[in-house]
């Protein structure tokens, strides 16, 4: 299940937000999305 779902996750933030893959470092926004994402799932587990 958790692989599916990072691999669910890593085509939304590729193929289908356009402006993940412009410019020339198109996986840094890719990994800053990413833990963007882990980052609030680790507040909300924290604060309730």
């Amino acid at each position: 299940m958790a692989f599916a779902a990072g691999a669910v996750f890593y085509v939304v933030v590729e193929e289908l937000i356009p402006e993940a893959n412009e410019g020339e470092h198109s996986n840094l926004s890719t990994i800053g999305f990413a833990i963007g994402f882990v980052l609030m799932m680790v507040l909300d587990v924290v604060m309730g």
